[in-house]
């Protein structure tokens, strides 16, 4: 009998003949390729892992809009910043928006150092009525304009 034919009407397991084809190697797998693989994995996974950490962390500094008072061509803005270095002066950036959402003004506002948390008040003119205002975001790289000489 052939290998692969049938005999009673079920079929048997399809084996090529080894002269033609070489050995099976089903089950036989080199260890090396799967450390390879999983160190490639490792570091793959270590990478993303740092970028995911420095890109989504938290912030070094932050601020939250308490509150604000709408004047005819200005508003007033009160904002909390929280920042984890203390001892370093920062900046943010307040806006205000008009009807149609597009920003009317903006004002980029100094923090001194000194406390981890700090609450600012500053005036932001608009181009228009304003209708909100907001916060656009902090950083510690503060603009020359900015600081003291």
């Amino acid at each position: 009998m052939r290998t692969g034919e049938v005999t009673d009407g079920t079929a048997s397991a399809v084996t090529p003949p080894p002269d033609r084809y070489g050995k099976s190697r089903s089950g036989e797998t080199r260890p090396w390729r799967r450390w390879l693989y999983l160190a490639i994995a490792l570091v793959v996974g270590a990478g993303v892992a740092y970028v995911a950490y420095t890109n989504l962390g938290a912030a070094p500094i932050d601020a939250e809009r308490i509150g604000f008072v709408l004047k005819p061509e200005s508003a007033e803005i009160t904002v909390n910043v929280t920042r984890d270095d203390d001892n370093r002066a920062g900046v943010c950036i307040v806006r205000v928006r008009d009807r149609s959402g597009a920003e009317s003004g903006r004002k980029e506002v100094l923090v001194e150092a000194g406390a981890k948390h700090s609450r600012i008040t500053t005036e932001v003119k608009s181009i228009g009525a304003p209708v909100t205002a907001d916060v656009y975001g902090c950083s510690y790289d503060i603009p020359r304009y900015l600081s003291s000489p």
